[in-house]
C-alpha cells in the first residue's frame, strides 16, 4: 500500500513518459523549423548602398544586380574573400588572375550596372565580423543611413546578427535578404544534402556568436 502523498509508480511512468513525449514534440518542431529560422529575410527598402558578402561569385552579386535595377540603391559593394596563396605565387611567375570580387565586377558591368555604382573595398575577409567592420566603416564614412546586404539564405540569420551588432548605436538600418540563385530549401531542408550542410555549419556557427565564442 502506497505511504499517503507519495506518487504511485504508475504515475511516476504516466509523468515520464509525458515529459518524454512533450520533449520529442518540441524536438520535431525546433528540426522542422530550423530552416526557416535561419532563412529570415527582412522586408527591404530604398537603401543608400547593396552590400554583396563574399562567399560566391555570381549568386549573390546577380541578386544586387537585380535589386539595384529595380531602383532599391545606387551603389553594390562587394566584399572580398581572403585570397588563395597560390594568387601571390602565380604573380611572382607573371602570372596575373582577377580576384572573385574583380571577376564578379567585370560580370555586373557587362549586366549594365555603371562602374561608378560598383565598390571594392580594399579590405580582405576571412569570416562575417569582419566583413561587418569593413560595412561599418564605409557607412560612416559615406553617410550611409540604410543598407541592404545580400547574401546566401542559410546564412542570413548569423550575418544579420554580426552586422548589427557592429553598426549598433550607429543608427544605421540593414535589411538582410537572401540571393534567389542559390539553392535552399528551408521548409525542407532534410530532404537535401546541401541544406543539411549549410544547416549543420550555421547552426553551429549561430550558436557560438550567440555565446559570445564566435569573431
Amino acid at each position: 500500500m502506497p505511504l499517503p502523498g507519495r506518487p504511485t509508480r504508475p504515475t511516476v511512468h504516466r509523468t515520464i513518459v509525458v515529459l518524454f513525449l512533450i520533449a520529442l514534440a518540441l524536438f520535431v518542431y525546433g528540426f522542422a523549423n530550423i530552416g526557416r529560422y535561419l532563412t529570415k529575410e527582412d522586408p527591404i527598402e530604398k537603401g543608400d548602398a547593396i552590400a554583396v558578402l563574399a562567399g560566391t561569385r555570381m549568386d549573390r552579386a546577380l541578386e544586387a544586380a537585380d535589386l539595384y535595377k529595380r531602383g532599391f540603391a545606387r551603389l553594390i559593394v562587394l566584399t572580398q574573400a581572403t585570397r588563395e596563396g597560390s594568387l601571390t605565387e602565380l604573380a611572382r611567375r607573371g602570372i596575373i588572375m582577377q580576384t572573385d570580387a574583380e571577376i564578379t565586377g567585370d560580370v555586373l558591368r557587362k549586366l549594365g550596372i555603371p562602374a561608378t555604382a560598383i565598390v571594392i573595398p580594399r579590405e580582405l575577409h576571412n569570416n562575417t565580423a569582419q566583413e561587418a567592420r569593413t560595412i561599418h566603416r564605409l557607412a560612416v564614412a559615406n553617410n550611409w543611413r540604410r543598407l541592404i546586404v545580400v547574401t546566401s539564405r542559410y546564412h542570413l540569420r548569423r550575418a544579420g546578427f554580426a552586422i548589427r551588432r557592429e553598426l549598433s548605436g550607429t543608427g544605421i538600418q540593414v535589411a538582410m535578404h537572401g540571393t534567389r540563385y542559390e539553392h535552399a530549401n528551408p521548409d525542407w531542408w532534410w530532404t537535401s544534402r546541401g541544406d543539411w550542410r549549410w544547416v549543420l555549419e550555421e547552426g553551429g556557427k549561430l550558436v557560438a556568436y550567440e555565446f559570445g565564442l564566435g569573431p
